[in-house]
Formats: C-alpha cells, structure tokens, sequence
C-alpha cells in the first residue's frame, strides 16, 4: 500500500547516466508472474524529451503477461509521422516451461539499420530500416536502458486474489558489448 493505491509499479532506468548505441545486449533475468504483472526489459530513444514517443523509438527486448508466463514479447515501435504509432514484434512461447522458473537470456543484436531479439540465442523478433517503408528510422541513434515492473494496465489487466504481492524480476546481469 502506497500513496492511496494498493499497489506500485517499479522501474530502473539509466536515462540522463548512460546511453548505447549498437552491439550485443546480454539480459539474464528471471521474471515475475500472475494475472496484472507486467514485466518489460526495454530501450527508449534518447531524444524522448525533444521528439516525444513514439518518435524517438522504443525497443522491447522483452515483455511478459503475468497471466501468460511462458510466453514474451519483442516488438519495436516508431512514429509514422506525427504521434502516429507503428510496431513489429513477435512472441515466443517456452517449450521448457515458464519464464518464472528459471533464469533466461535476453538479448539485442543492434546493428546500422537492423535489430534482432532473441531469447536463449533463439531470435525470435527482427526489424530492419526497410521493414519501416517511408517511416523515419529511429534505431541507429542513442537508446537507454529500462527495466520494469509495471502493475495493471490495459494489456495485461488488473492484479486479482490470485495475484501474490509482492512480485520481483531478479537481473543477474546486464552486458553491452561494443
């Protein structure tokens, strides 16, 4: 209980300390669970504060529905012009179980006019200059890191009384190689 609310959402961002721009991105993470959660490993267009979003990019290495634990999401978003919102992405589904379970590898292959996301070496998502036609690509600039634990929301809905509190995504590490 926080501020009036029953609960609280929770982020780590590395905005206005250090930004990247291309190379391997190695996430190992085990993420949270149940019906309201809503994990996300992700990137944001450095320049968010002159262009707003979705022109400034955004890049999901990693979403995840509480109430679908063996399944994420990696999708890429930009501006088609204007506040006008594209996105490709993919998901993928674990054969070995749910991503709660234990520890997986998230990563980012990030390169001039390309972005791939795989899971476990596995891609499973990839974008390139091309796939955004006329769209101005906002991938080959500076990104910063956010991790987070979003709780409710419109895609994966609210907490319910199946829903324990309180929840953790454990990072084991964080590797940019450049």
């Amino acid at each position: 209980s926080f501020g009036g609310s029953n609960y609280t959402s929770a982020r780590m961002i590395t905005k206005g300390k250090k930004v990247f721009k291309f190379g391997r991105i190695d996430i190992r993470a085990k993420m949270p669970k149940g019906q309201g959660i809503w994990p996300a490993l992700w990137m944001l267009g450095n320049n968010i504060d002159a262009v707003s979003w979705p022109t400034c990019g955004e890049i999901d290495i990693l979403e995840l529905l509480g109430h679908e634990p063996n399944k994420i999401y990696g999708t890429l978003h930009w501006s088609t012009g204007g506040s006008n919102h594209a996105s490709k992405g993919s998901s993928f589904i674990s054969t070995t179980g749910s991503y709660d379970q234990q520890f997986h590898v998230y990563s980012l292959i990030w390169k001039q006019d390309v972005v791939k996301v795989l899971v476990d070496d596995v891609e499973f998502t990839q974008v390139t200059k091309a796939d955004l036609g006329a769209a101005t690509y906002p991938f080959n600039a500076d990104f910063f890191f956010i991790f987070n634990i979003a709780v409710g929301g419109n895609w994966p809905g609210v907490p319910n009384t199946t829903t324990e509190f309180p929840q953790r995504m454990v990072v084991d590490y964080l590797r940019v190689f450049q």
